[in-house]
Parts: C-alpha cells; sequence; structure tokens
C-alpha cells in the first residue's frame, strides 16, 4: 500500500484508458463465462427436465436481452452518467438508493469471486481430497492465496489487465463450444425423451423453472459490465454494442451446455454430479480425458471471469467516491488508473465471504444464490429509471421524447422480470442480502460527514429503518434455525 501512497492522484488527474468494441465485449462475454457455466448441468437436474428448461432459458434469455436492451438504451440516452447499474438508480430515486445500488452490486461481485476459487479447489478436489468441495481450511488458505495474487496484478494497470482478459476470454470459450459439439455427438436419444418431463421428480413445472431462476440469473451477471466500465469506452455507442453482442453469443452458449447434457445421462444422475457438473457429463460421454479437458478449461475461464468482476468491483466503488456517495478515500487512483483502496476493500470482502463458505452446508451454491440475490436490486432499480425516463423524458435524456416507445417495451418488461426474480430467490436471500445492505450505511453516513451535509432526509430515515428491520430478521432467521447458509 506504501507504493499505492506514493503514486496515488486526486481523482480527476489519471486519464481513463480508452477502451475499443472488441475489448468491451471481451470484458461482457470474460465476466458472463465463468464458474456458473460449467455447474449448468447439475443445477439444472436439481430442478427440472428439458421442457422446464427450455422454459426457464427462454424467460430468462427474454428478461436478460430485456435488461441488455436496457443498458444499451441508458447508455445512449444517458451518455453522462457512468458506472451504469449505480448511477442510474441514483439518478432515478436519489443518493442514499444509488449508493444502496452501489453497494449491492459491489457486494455481488466480491461474493461472486468467491464462487470461482470454491469452484477451483472442488475441481482440484477431485483429485487432492484434502481440498473437499472448496470448503475446507486448505482450500479456503490455497485460495486466499490466489485471491491476493490477483490483486497485485490488478494493481499493476487497468489497461494490462483488460488485455489478459481479452486473450484468456478467447482461450476459454473453446472448451465449452467443444463440450456442446461432442455431447451432441454421442447424444443418446432415448436417455433425452426420459429426461423431457422430469415431473415426478422435480414437481410442478412452474417450480421446476422457479427453482432455476437464481441459477440463470448468476450466469448472466456481467450483461452490464461495458456500461459499467462505461468511461473507458473509446465510443459511448460501443457500450450498447458490446451489451447486445455478448449476451447473445453467450445466451447460445448456455442454453446449450444445459440442453444437450440431458442426452447423455438420466437427471437424477446429473444431479448427484460433483461441481464442475459439466466435467463429469462429458466423462460419461467420452472417458477422463473428457473431464480432464473439461476442469483445465474452467480453471482458465474461472481465473479470466475472477480477472473482469474484480476490475468490475472497484470500478463501482471508484465512480461512487468520485460522485460523493461513497468515502472520498475510495476516489484514489494511481498513475497507471487502477482505483487501490476500492480494490483492497473488494479483495478483502472477498476475504471475509471465503472463510464464512467453511460453515456453509454447500458453499458453492450458497455463494452463487446470494450473488445473485444481492444483484437483483440494483438491477431492479436500473429496469426502473428506464421506465422512468420513457415514461417522462427530461432535459438530460438525449433524443428528448423521439424513439421512447421501444425503450418503453423494453424497460417495462425488464422491470417485471426483475421483479419476478426477488420472488423467485425467495425470503431467505433477501433477508440475508439485507444482512450485507444495512451496515453499509456507515460508508454512506462517512460520505455525507466529509460534505458536512445533513446525514438523512426523513425519505432517507424510510429506507434505513426498512434495511435496518431486514437485517435484524435476518440475523434473527439465521440464529434460530429458520433459515440457514
Amino acid at each position: 500500500m506504501e507504493q499505492a501512497t506514493t503514486h496515488d492522484a486526486t481523482p480527476s488527474s489519471p486519464p481513463a484508458a480508452k477502451l475499443p468494441l472488441f475489448t468491451l465485449t471481451t470484458m461482457v462475454v470474460g465476466s458472463m463465462v465463468g464458474a456458473g457455466v460449467f455447474s449448468l448441468p447439475r443445477r439444472f437436474a436439481d430442478e427440472t427436465g428439458v421442457a422446464g428448461a427450455l422454459i426457464a432459458w427462454l424467460v430468462a434469455g427474454t428478461g436478460m436481452l430485456m435488461l441488455a436492451f436496457v443498458f444499451q438504451r441508458l447508455a445512449l440516452r444517458r451518455p453522462d452518467l457512468d458506472a451504469g447499474v449505480y448511477a442510474y438508480a441514483k439518478a432515478g430515486f436519489g443518493e442514499y438508493l444509488g449508493f444502496f445500488s452501489a453497494f449491492g452490486y459491489w457486494a455481488s461481485a466480491c461474493v461472486g469471486n468467491v464462487t470461482y476459487w470454491v469452484l477451483i479447489m472442488s475441481t482440484v478436489g477431485a483429485i487432492a481430497p484434502a481440498l473437499g468441495d472448496g470448503d475446507t481450511l486448505l482450500a479456503v488458505a490455497l485460495s486466499s492465496v490466489g485471491l491476493w495474487g490477483f490483486f497485485l496484478l490488478i494493481r499493476r494497470g487497468v489497461k494490462e489487465a483488460a488485455t489478459i482478459n481479452r486473450i484468456v476470454t478467447v482461450a476459454k470459450v473453446v472448451p465449452i463450444l467443444v463440450f456442446v459439439v461432442l455431447a451432441l455427438f454421442f447424444l443418446k436419444p432415448h436417455v433425452f425423451a426420459e429426461n423431457w418431463g422430469g415431473a415426478d421428480y422435480a414437481g410442478s413445472l412452474f417450480n421446476q423453472v422457479r427453482g432455476t431462476m437464481l441459477a440463470t440469473v448468476f450466469v448472466f451477471l456481467g450483461v452490464e459490465g461495458a456500461s459499467v466500465y462505461s468511461r473507458h469506452a473509446k465510443r459511448r455507442e460501443d457500450v450498447g454494442r458490446a451489451t447486445i453482442l455478448g449476451f447473445l453469443s453467450v445466451f447460445a452458449v448456455f442454453a446449450s451446455v444445459t440442453i444437450v447434457s440431458y442426452g447423455i445421462l438420466p437427471m437424477s444422475e446429473i444431479a448427484e454430479l460433483r461441481q464442475p457438473s459439466m466435467a463429469g457429463v462429458l466423462e460419461e460421454a467420452v472417458g477422463t480425458w473428457g473431464k480432464v479437458f473439461v476442469s483445465v478449461g474452467l480453471i482458465v475461464s474461472v481465473l479470466g471471469a475472477y480477472l473482469a468482476w474484480t476490475l468490475m468491483a472497484a470500478e463501482v466503488l471508484f465512480v461512487a467516491a468520485k460522485d460523493d456517495d461513497m468515502p472520498r478515500f475510495l476516489a484514489r487512483s494511481t498513475a497507471a488508473d487502477v482505483p487501490v483502496p476500492a480494490l483492497l476493500m473488494s479483495t478483502a470482502l472477498s476475504q471475509v465471504v471465503l472463510v464464512i463458505t467453511m460453515f456453509s452446508d454447500d458453499a458453492f451454491n450458497f455463494a452463487l444464490d446470494l450473488t445473485s440475490a444481492l444483484t437483483l436490486i440494483p438491477f431492479l432499480l436500473a429496469a426502473a429509471f428506464a421506465l422512468k425516463i420513457a415514461v417522462r423524458p427530461d432535459e438530460r435524456t438525449v433524443g428528448g421524447g423521439r424513439g421512447l416507445s421501444g425503450d418503453l417495451v423494453f424497460a417495462a418488461l425488464a422491470t417485471v422480470y426483475t421483479a419476478f426474480l426477488l420472488y423467485a430467490a425467495g425470503l431467505k436471500f433477501v433477508l440475508v442480502s439485507f444482512i450485507f445492505y444495512a451496515p453499509a450505511t456507515v460508508l454512506f453516513v462517512m460520505a455525507r460527514r466529509e460534505q458536512g451535509r445533513r446525514l438523512f432526509s426523513r425519505r432517507e430515515l424510510v429506507i434505513l429503518a426498512a434495511s435496518v428491520i431486514g437485517a435484524v430478521l435476518g440475523v434473527v432467521a439465521l440464529a434460530l434455525g429458520w433459515i440457514s447458509l
């Protein structure tokens, strides 16, 4: 940290590194293609058969496409707003909800980073039992070394890290595509047919689809990646283009991975596979080398996604601090355009959650679902803001009232979809999310005190009270065993 202090500049002095369309697109793809895709076969087989999976992907794909369009349109309609998810919530609903959006998005990125290390250790744990399912003391210790090693790498510079991410993105998509091709080649039509309904195993079709929703949220996280990094775009319109290109590419891959797996093993057997379940599916199809191939691909994929998400997490804190919505120390960056205090805080939270996974019944799924739940409120606020300016554009909305009918449709559908996701998440993860949100208000208070402002307005006090009540209920529910990690 002493080196960071030596090179620290004022928040406005270092020029933002400028990234072209291809690099922005790989930021989207790189952040979306991570741990989630390798866990999809088991996650879906736990809940549904082929019919339910097709419906789930139709719902999730449509909903997330609407959200992608929301981020695309907002990048054009409000080019004055950077770090998209956070900035949109603040512009639409005030500073405190904007702060919650920034914190929630940042926290989800940090918790999501933990899933990467858990899955890497679980993968290696297949040949090194001491690592277990990625939640043993040794696994957490080795993950911690990786965590801080990446901190030192990213600290060297944003442009260097983005270039590495671009290379890794291309490398990690290849094994996933090979998996899909091989699974199609070895697909057993009778097994696929037996897995079609899944009603006896997974319950009603509605419950099957609902049960997959958090998994689809997790794998689609990153669709907003170019928007979060908008201040680095060479051309503003590239932000929207990268969002749509990245989403469509990844959606096709995710849906394919899920569906073809049902043609290799009965869904009850897929549901029992060790994570990463994609490795077990390919092992059944082609033998041991398939498991090794997927495992190597997973490690490359996860490390690339970890790099992209760490960059985005730090970026959100940095921009929020520059806008006076986080304490000023988070607005410091080095001459290499690295927000070191924000990066350090992100790594520290990931470290804390990594330790918590040792006390969870299912470390990977707990971290995955919590990541999704923490992201839902920021996504809902961004969609609602898009709906707000589509209905009543103001003087800052580029294009005024022209061409906003399409924006209205996209925003309305995205808002309904994200509200449904909150329902699908269930009370457990909503309460656990409040346990994260409520204490974060300390940072909001610090920022207000630095500016000599009144700490809370009446409206903000109501929001504070709601978050504290939710956090208290969450702690009580955990203590009494009503909900568990």
